[in-house]
């Protein structure tokens, strides 16, 4: 019985990696906004670095990644690179140009 409840303390701890990330994210792109008044679909663009995943023998949980930037808006997700609980999904989360945060998939 204990065990649910510490996977369920450790995916949320993990899921700050996420937010705090995707968060670093929408403040890259609204200063790359301010400058050139449109967003990037490119994290290197914005001077966003991705630290090593876990599988890359690194520390970071989750893959970042732009998917869509225009002229109007953008969308980032961060994606777990594991399977946090062994359910099978892995823990999605996205954030937009209104900055609205939100968990895709549940782990």
């Amino acid at each position: 019985m204990v065990l649910p409840n510490q996977t369920s303390v450790i995916s949320q701890a993990k899921a700050i990696e996420a937010q705090a990330m995707l968060n670093q994210v929408y403040g890259l792109e609204k200063s790359y906004f301010y400058r050139h008044s449109k967003y990037s679909n490119s994290l290197e663009e914005l001077g966003f670095e991705q630290e090593a995943t876990v599988d890359e023998g690194g520390q970071a949980v989750y893959k970042i990644e732009i998917t869509e930037a225009s002229s109007e808006s953008f969308a980032a997700k961060a994606t777990a690179v594991s399977d946090l609980d062994g359910d099978g999904s892995f823990n999605t989360w996205e954030i937009d140009s209104k900055k609205m945060l939100t968990e895709v998939t549940k782990e």
